[in-house]
C-alpha cells in the first residue's frame, strides 16, 4: 500500500495511475486527507490517497474501451470518491469529549435567549422625579405617576410650577423631551407630562382654535392648521387623529421653518 501526495485528489489519482502504470479506473485507493487552501497560505492540507489493490484489466476489454470513455469513467470515479462523506481513517483517532459539548451547547444556548427588557413602576419614576426637585432651587410639592398601557402619565404642581412650563411652553416641552429620553429609550414607555393643568388648558385652547378647520375640512375634504408652536402642534395632531381617523393627517414644516397639520385624502399628499 503506497500512498501519494498531490495538491488535489484528480493529481494524486493521477500520479498513483502513472507509477502503477495502469488506469485511474483501476485504482482501488482510500482518501488520508482531503485538501485545504488555509488562511492566507497558512495551515494549508495537500491531498493524500492510499492505494490499497489496482486491478490488472483483461487485455481485450481494455482494448474495447475507448480512451475518451476510460477518461469519463476515471473522472466519475473521482468526483464521486470527493463528493462522499468523509470518514475517520485508521491513521486518525478522534475522541468526543462529552463535558466539552456540554459547555458549548450551554454557551450557544444562552446566546440564543431572547433578551429581557427592563421593566420600571410608577412608585420608582416618582421617587427619582421627586428627588430630582428636591435638588433643585424649584418649590415643586406634588409628583404623581401613572403607567397604563405602555404610557407614563406624569401630573407635576406647586408654587413654582410656572417656572416648569416657561413662556409659550418651551420649558415644558424641554421636561417633556428629556423624560422622554429617559423612560423611552430605557423603558420604551411614552410619556404625557401634565403641569398644573397646563395640557388640559392648552388642549381646550387648541381644541377651540381648530374647530374651523374641522369644519372646512368637514366642508372640502381637506385643510390645514396654522403654524403652531412646540406642544400645540402635537395637541392638534392628536385631535385631529382622533377626529378624521380615515384621513391623512400629518405635521408639515414652511419654508421657514414653522409647523403646521394638513389635513387631506390618502390619495392627495
Amino acid at each position: 500500500m503506497k500512498k501519494y501526495e498531490a495538491n488535489t485528489i484528480q493529481e494524486a489519482c493521477q500520479l498513483a495511475s502513472k507509477d502503477n502504470n495502469c488506469s485511474i479506473t483501476d485504482l482501488e485507493y482510500k482518501i488520508i486527507q482531503h485538501p485545504k487552501n488555509g488562511f492566507l497560505g497558512l495551515f494549508a492540507k495537500k491531498a493524500i490517497i492510499q492505494v490499497t489493490n489496482v486491478k490488472k484489466p483483461k487485455e481485450k476489454d481494455a482494448k474495447k474501451k475507448p480512451l475518451k470513455e476510460v477518461q469519463e469513467q476515471a473522472q466519475t470515479k473521482i468526483q464521486e470518491d470527493i463528493s462522499a462523506p468523509k470518514k475517520p481513517t485508521e491513521d486518525i483517532n478522534i475522541e468526543v469529549n462529552t463535558k466539552d459539548n456540554e459547555v458549548l451547547n450551554s454557551f450557544f444556548n444562552e446566546k440564543q435567549e431572547k433578551k429581557i427588557e427592563p421593566t420600571i413602576d410608577a412608585q420608582t419614576v416618582e421617587s427619582n422625579l421627586k428627588k430630582l426637585f428636591e435638588v433643585s432651587c424649584l418649590d415643586i410639592d406634588t409628583v404623581e405617576v401613572d403607567i397604563q398601557d405602555n404610557t407614563a402619565y406624569i401630573f407635576i404642581d406647586g408654587n413654582d410650577s410656572a417656572l416648569l412650563i416657561g413662556k409659550e411652553g418651551y420649558r415644558y416641552n424641554a421636561l417633556s423631551y428629556l423624560l422622554y429620553n429617559w423612560l423611552n429609550s430605557k423603558y420604551k414607555l411614552n410619556v404625557k407630562l401634565e403641569i398644573a393643568e397646563f395640557l388640559s388648558t392648552q388642549k381646550e385652547m387648541v381644541i377651540n382654535l381648530i374647530q374651523p378647520v374641522i369644519e372646512h375640512v368637514n366642508q372640502t375634504g381637506w385643510g390645514k392648521t396654522k403654524p403652531l408652536d412646540g406642544i400645540l402642534v402635537l395637541i392638534a395632531l392628536e385631535h385631529l387623529r382622533e377626529t378624521f381617523p380615515n384621513k391623512y393627517v400629518a405635521i408639515k414644516t414652511t419654508p421657514d421653518g414653522k409647523k403646521y397639520v394638513l389635513i387631506n385624502e390618502f390619495n392627495r399628499r
